[in-house]
This record gives C-alpha cells, sequence and structure tokens, in this order.
C-alpha cells in the first residue's frame, strides 16, 4: 500500500502519527468515527446507492489535536484502502484557502497522472474523479476552510473515503456529521504532558499536573507548549507554570498564554527569530530561510530552530533536508507579534533578504549545471560557501524538496507588491533552474503559474517588454496542452505589448506565434501570411538565420494547403539561406522537406535526386537521425519508382542509423507528415528575458 503526501499550501503534513504508542486519548471519539464508516448513509437508508465517498468530518479549534486524531484515524483504517493514502492541506498557514485546481493538480501529480499546464479547475477536478473511479483510496484532507474545497476532490465512488479537519461544519456536503473536539482528558493530556516535560516532576507532584492540565483546558498544543517550557526549565516546579499561567488571567486562549509566557522566556535574538519566521512563505523554513529572515549565520540559525522544536514552537519536518514548519494554530500569533514589535520598514528589509538569498540559491542551484563554462565555475567560486552546491544532484535534489517553499515564495512576494524587482529576479531564477534540473515539459505545470505572476507583475509596474514575455510563453504551454485559440488571444496580446515596448525580439517571436497558431487551427492562409509579416520583419533586421527558418515556416502552411509549387519556392528560399550561413544541418533538414514536397507534387525523380543531396549534407551534419529518415525517404520513392531492390538497401542502411527496425511505409501519402527530425527548441521559450542582466 502506498502513502502519498500532497503538499498544496506549501507545507507538507510529515509529522504523522503512524506510531500508535505515539497518540494518546481520543477513544471516544475514534470508536464514534470508525463507526460512522460503517454506518449506513442516506442514500442507502433510501434504497439508492452512495453516489460518491463517505466523507467523516473532525472539526475542532487550531490547537486542538484534531489533524492527529485524524492521522490516527488513518493508520487505523487504512489496510482496507490497498490504493493508498493521499494527503492534502487545504489551507495556507496565514489563514488562505488553497485553490481547489490547485490541490486537484498536485493529487493528480500524486497519482502520476497529467496534469495540463494551465488546466482550468473543472477539467482537473474531472480529472481527478476519473482517476479516482477505479481506486479503493482514502483522502485526508486537512484544515478545509470552505466546504466548496472538499466537494470538489470528493471521488464518485463509495469505496473511497475522505477525513476532512476543518475549524467547524462544513455545510453544503450532505450526510456529514461532524466529530468535534474539545480537550483531551486528564489521565492522556497529563501524559502527554509527561512526554514532553519528563516524568519525574509529573509523577512526584500529579495534582499540580492536574492542575496544569485543567489550565490548559487539555489542549495539545497548550500542553506541547506547557512541556517544552518545563523541559528549558528543569529547576521550575509544574505547580510554579500554573501558577504563572493563572496570573496571566482570563485574557485569550490557554493557548496564547502559555505561548506569551513561552516568547517572554526566550532570548532576545532568538524571540526576534520566532517572529520573523511568521514571513517563511507557505510556513516552510529551512535555515537558510531563517538566516536570511535575521540576518544571522546558517549555522546558528539551524541551532535556534532546533531549540525551537525543543520548546514545542516549532515541528521538524520528515526531509532528507533540515526543514521546519511553523504549527498553523501558532501563526496567527507570530503575525501580530511582527505587528506590534517590528516595524514595517524591519519586516520589508527582512523580506528583501530572504528573497535576496533565494534569488542566490536559484543562481547556484542552475550555475552548477553549467559548469563546463570556465565562466560559470569562476562565478561558483566567488559564492558564499553555504550558498554552493557540491553537485548536481544535490542541487536537483534540494530545488525538488524546497519547490513548494519556491512557489509560495514568488507566489508571497508578488502579493506583497512593494518587492516587485526581487520578485522578477526571483521567478526569473525560478523558471532558469527548473528547466535546467527537470527539463521544460515535467516543469510545465509550475513554469505556467510562475509566468502568470510575471505577468500580474508586468502588468501592475506597466512593463510592456516582460508582459510580452510572460504573454509568449503562457502562450506556448497553451499551446502544447492543445488550447490553440487561448494561445492566439495570448499571442496577439504579446504582439501589442512588444510593439509597444519596442521589443523587436517580442514582436518578431509573437508574429511568428500568431501564424503557428493559425496552422494548427488549420487557416493556412493566415498562417503563411504572418509568417510572410515575420519574415519581412527580420529581413529588416537582417537576421539571417530566423529569416531561413521562416521561409520554411512558410513553406510548411503552403504545403498544408496543397499549394506545392509555392511551397518549393520557399523551400528553396531556405536552402539558400542556410547554405549562406553556414547551417549544415538546417540545410539538410531543408533538403529534405523540399524532396517531400516535391514528392507530393509527383516529381519522384526530382525528389529523389533532392533526397540523395539532402542525405550528403546529413552526413556533412554527423546527424544520424536525419539520415536514417531521409533513407526511409529514398526507400519509399524507390518504390513508388519501381525499384524494390534499391528501396530494400536503403531501409536497411536506416534500419543500421536508427538502431531499430523501421516502421512500414505506406506506398503513397495523402497528407503532408511532419519533420522527420523535430527542430530543437528554442532555449529562451521560458525565459523572463527582461531580468536583471546579472543573473
Amino acid at each position: 500500500m502506498t502513502d502519498q503526501v500532497v503538499d498544496t499550501g506549501g507545507v507538507q503534513v510529515s509529522a504523522r502519527t503512524s506510531d500508535a504508542n505515539q497518540f494518546l486519548g481520543r477513544t471516544r471519539e475514534l470508536k464514534e468515527l470508525r463507526a460512522d464508516i460503517e454506518r449506513a448513509g442516506l442514500d442507502t437508508l433510501s434504497g439508492r446507492k452512495a453516489p460518491r465517498a463517505r466523507v467523516l468530518l473532525i472539526a475542532g479549534r487550531p490547537g486542538s489535536g484534531r489533524t492527529a486524531l485524524a492521522e490516527e484515524l488513518v493508520r487505523q483504517v487504512a489496510d482496507r484502502y490497498p490504493d493508498g493514502v493521499l494527503r492534502a492541506r487545504l489551507t495556507d498557514p496565514d489563514g488562505t484557502p488553497v485553490p481547489v485546481r490547485r490541490t486537484a493538480r498536485l493529487l493528480l501529480t500524486a497519482l502520476d497522472r497529467p496534469t495540463p499546464p494551465g488546466a482550468p479547475e473543472d477539467d482537473l477536478t474531472a480529472a481527478l474523479r476519473e482517476a479516482l473511479a477505479d481506486r479503493r483510496v482514502l483522502l485526508l484532507l486537512d484544515d478545509a476552510a470552505e466546504a466548496d474545497q472538499v466537494d470538489a476532490l470528493l471521488p464518485d465512488t463509495p469505496e473511497c473515503l475522505a477525513v476532512a479537519v476543518s475549524g467547524g461544519p462544513l455545510t453544503g456536503i450532505s450526510d456529514v456529521r461532524p466529530c468535534t473536539l474539545g480537550g483531551l482528558d486528564t489521565k492522556s493530556a497529563v501524559e502527554m504532558l509527561s512526554r514532553h516535560a519528563g516524568s519525574v516532576r509529573i509523577t512526584v507532584d500529579p495534582r499540580a499536573a492536574e492542575g496544569l492540565v485543567e489550565v490548559c483546558q487539555g489542549q495539545p498544543a497548550a500542553l506541547r507548549l506547557a512541556g517544552g517550557w518545563l523541559a528549558a526549565r528543569p529547576k521550575s516546579a509544574v505547580a510554579d507554570l500554573a501558577k504563572q499561567l493563572r496570573a496571566e488571567g482570563e485574557e485569550g486562549t490557554p493557548l496564547s498564554r502559555i505561548f506569551r509566557l513561552a516568547y517572554t522566556g526566550l532570548p532576545a535574538p532568538a524571540a526576534r527569530i520566532l517572529r520573523l519566521l511568521s514571513l517563511a512563505p507557505g510556513g516552510l523554513i529551512d535555515p537558510h530561510t531563517a538566516s536570511a529572515l535575521a540576518g544571522s549565520s546558517v549555522e546558528g540559525a539551524h541551532t535556534t530552530l532546533d531549540d525551537f522544536v525543543a520548546l514545542g514552537l516549532l515541528h521538524a519536518v520528515d526531509s532528507p533536508l533540515p526543514q521546519y514548519e511553523v504549527p498553523a494554530c501558532l501563526h496567527p500569533l507570530l503575525t501580530a507579534l511582527t505587528e506590534t514589535q517590528d516595524r514595517p520598514a524591519e519586516l520589508q528589509l527582512a523580506r528583501a533578504r530572504m528573497l535576496e538569498r533565494t534569488v542566490r540559491l536559484l543562481q547556484s542551484c542552475r550555475a552548477i549545471t553549467e559548469t563546463d563554462s570556465p565562466e560559470t565555475r569562476q562565478k561558483l567560486l566567488g559564492m558564499p560557501r553555504a550558498l554552493r552546491f557540491p553537485n548536481p544532484r544535490a542541487a536537483a535534489d534540494w530545488l525538488d524538496i524546497r519547490r513548494p517553499a519556491l512557489l509560495a515564495s514568488a507566489r508571497a512576494a508578488v502579493a506583497d507588491g512593494e518587492l516587485d524587482t526581487l520578485a522578477r529576479r526571483l521567478m526569473s531564477q525560478l523558471v532558469r533552474a527548473m528547466v535546467a534540473h527537470f527539463g521544460t515539459k515535467a516543469a510545465a505545470p509550475d513554469l505556467y503559474d510562475v509566468h502568470a505572476l510575471v505577468l500580474d507583475v508586468a502588468q501592475r509596474r506597466n512593463l510592456p517588454r516582460e508582459q510580452a514575455a510572460a504573454l509568449l510563453n503562457l502562450g506556448d504551454l497553451d499551446v502544447r496542452t492543445g488550447r490553440t485559440r487561448e494561445a492566439l488571444v495570448r499571442f496577439r496580446a504579446a504582439l501589442d505589448a512588444g510593439r509597444e515596448g519596442n521589443d523587436p525580439y517580442a514582436t518578431g517571436r509573437a508574429m511568428e506565434s500568431v501564424g503557428g497558431a493559425h496552422l494548427e487551427l488549420g487557416d493556412y492562409d493566415r498562417a503563411a501570411d504572418w509568417f510572410g509579416r515575420a519574415l519581412a520583419q527580420r529581413q529588416a533586421r537582417a537576421e539571417r538565420v530566423d529569416e531561413a527558418r521562416l521561409y520554411g515556416r512558410i513553406a510548411e502552411a503552403h504545403t498544408y494547403a496543397g499549394r506545392y509549387g509555392e511551397a518549393q519556392r520557399s523551400w528553396r528560399a531556405a536552402v539558400a539561406g542556410h547554405r549562406k550561413h553556414g547551417d549544415v544541418g538546417g540545410h539538410a533538414r531543408a533538403l529534405s522537406e523540399l524532396a517531400r514536397v516535391q514528392e507530393y507534387a509527383g516529381r519522384l525523380e526530382e525528389s529523389l535526386r533532392t533526397c540523395q543531396e539532402a542525405v550528403d549534407w546529413a552526413r556533412r551534419a554527423e546527424d544520424p537521425r536525419l539520415q536514417g529518415a531521409l533513407y526511409l525517404r529514398l526507400a519509399d520513392t524507390l518504390d513508388r519508382l519501381g525499384d524494390p531492390a534499391a528501396a530494400q538497401l536503403h531501409r536497411g542502411a536506416a534500419e543500421r542509423m536508427l538502431g531499430e527496425e523501421p516502421e512500414d511505409s505506406d506506398a503513397a501519402e495523402s497528407e503532408p507528415r511532419q519533420e522527420a527530425i523535430e527542430p530543437e527548441p528554442d532555449p529562451n521559450a521560458c525565459e523572463i528575458r527582461s531580468a536583471s542582466k546579472e543573473d
């Protein structure tokens, strides 16, 4: 059975009470919840088959142990669901509900299902329901803020179970009875206190321990902080802590009172670091984040974070790298402290330091993949040792583990609105690092979100060049996922932005992309027209390489339209252009496509000669894949010319070149095929071009 974690809110649900010995109390609640799984639902009672998964709701305020109870329930019943457990967090630590689209996408990723970049929410939730239709899975949906968040994710099968955790009832979801939590029973609460504070003081003064439990109202989060406070003060009695808490009065909750006591007992530097942790995007912290926020050393920050874990102020995340999360119940308390104890300028400076550190780590993460360049090696050596990665694998692991926090950082930086320059640099480096380590295709869903954020900043700051770049990138990703009409709208907007910003690169690329979208939609006349406009611009700027390529795009449109004479003229212009600037591979490909069009036009002898010439140029280009494809082309042409023996020889040569059995070719083709060898992707396809040059 698999056990999958989905990180939707920037923080992994990693502190799981999978060991039964770690969980305390809640016997009655667990019994009721397990009974609720077995009880007949309203549909069953009315004689209808249950159309959806059963939903169990655990309701309680933050700090009541609601997530721990859900985890224990999952542990006890998980063996009934052989297809595994999926976990998702539906609210960010700052209380912002996580969009359903993001949750559905990450659940699909956990199920190894495709998640087209930019896909709308309805498509993703429908794909999720389809993926779960034939599975028996258990969903743990933690910290749900709204019923719609849960309802949209429910599988359409009664074989699945959803356990939702929320602060209150989720009205709108039928047949759900909430299990509402109060405090732990006294015995369990005392045991929890003993685990965190040590058993000696609890054993020698059980009445004082029970009094402390009463002051904490049996709330697990408050008891953890109380235990951490006592553990840090071995000479203090349990009764002393209970007395101090009572002296705090009735203001606030038990959790807020014990938190104030724990906070005031911290040294000033540690207290400042703790406050600033509320600024960490997604509530996920590593030593670099804490170091940058506080302006301290990485080693010192790491030690302080471990101290906070011992005090119950942080949770350690189960991760190959040191990571921590702020408990959701403490996040609003830390935020309130920063508002009263820190000046806005200091908080902004801390955010800027954190973003700058993240940018430099991303620079290092990308640069480690480019160590063949002496300039890059020198740049890496100039970085502080704490920011360097030992090898590309370590950098890729860091990027993968920190990806949720990095994406949350980008979202937070854009939402902040006061650090747009740093936000743009961060997103530029994040895109480059993800492309370098994961590839454009694998990173496409995240890249789509980042480019959308870039567009937000560019529009807010009236930066037409960046608007054009973001629109082009988003359009490219839309095309790859079949949303060609949406992409066409983006490409036209990119053209307008490129013209406004006097950006010839964006303008030319946008015109070519508009042509490509029309080509995809089957409007070949408009495609040829837009390719022609892009060609005219390239010719005016004497950009010969792009000029030759655009002749090929025009020829492609004419070929699809069946205008073979015009297509041949354009391919010959492309051949001449590639030959003129010495692009041997481009020359060979253009000849290959010219031969294809000649074949469509019925000029088989001419096609054979052109194809033989293309083979010669492909040999010079040392491109075995193209050579193999051309040998297959030659074999097809020779078959049509009535020379099967020569055709068989060329097929054997193609087999040797391609290293595999070639597929049988049709004796005749009625429609033009795609290029035998795809052109190399534009290395700047996902680039945020107007970022700072020093990045």
